[in-house]
């Protein structure tokens, strides 16, 4: 997508290879342009929106959709205490409740407004950013923060929305000298994919000045 310098190189070959994992893939999501591993990253987006760590979002994930709730059928089918036995299994246990209902009652949206799939979504606000998020966040436990989240990963393979990096990975980017304005960031990655493992990869340092300092290390 465009020149380097010989620094941002290589700090981008430090972060990608250490944190450059999307939080879709730590999730076992199988990230690609069908309903189900969107409606996976939507339930994905929810929970990291949460005061929570990531860590413990994405064992809540992984334990709603082994136990078949990673569709919106299954999570509306499933009763609320079914939901609650899932998200304590990944000890997502301060907000279960709450989220339980949410979870059913967002499954029930897509499936009455958008047929279950959200390309229909992104196909009713013509692929526009700004409005895929204001649609994201009709969806119950799902604000700025959560629409953020699911566009940030999605652009792996929604180019309609790349490049989109939000305030949490521009200050990611701050810290490792890295350009701060979306566009010349975005011109480090290769491709849209890659962009997606840049956002997770700059989300991550920015909770943790330890990360940030480690990849300036290593890229010395």
């Amino acid at each position: 997508m465009g020149k380097t310098g010989k620094n941002d190189k290589a700090v981008m070959d430090a972060l990608l290879d250490r944190y450059g994992r999307t939080f879709a893939l730590e999730s076992g999501i199988k990230l690609s342009d069908r309903p189900k591993p969107l409606y996976q990253l939507l339930v994905l987006a929810m929970l990291l929106s949460a005061r929570i760590s990531a860590e413990i979002a994405v064992a809540a994930a992984k334990e709603l959709f082994a136990a078949g709730y990673g569709t919106p059928a299954g999570m509306r089918d499933a009763s609320w205490q079914d939901r609650v036995d899932a998200l304590g299994r990944g000890h997502y246990r301060r907000y279960d409740e709450r989220t339980s209902t949410m979870l059913g009652k967002g499954a029930e949206l897509l499936i009455d407004r958008w047929k279950g799939d959200l390309r229909r979504l992104r196909n009713a606000a013509e692929g526009d950013p700004r409005r895929i998020a204001e649609l994201l966040m009709e969806f119950p436990g799902i604000g700025p923060t959560g629409a953020d989240i699911f566009l940030r990963e999605v652009q792996a393979v929604w180019p309609q929305v790349a490049p989109h990096l939000d305030q949490r990975v521009l200050e990611g980017a701050g810290k490792l000298g890295l350009p701060r304005q979306e566009r010349p960031l975005a011109r480090l990655a290769h491709s849209n994919d890659e962009l997606a493992r840049l956002s997770a990869a700059l989300v991550r340092v920015s909770r943790s000045k330890k990360s940030a300092d480690e990849i300036k290390a290593a890229a010395r």
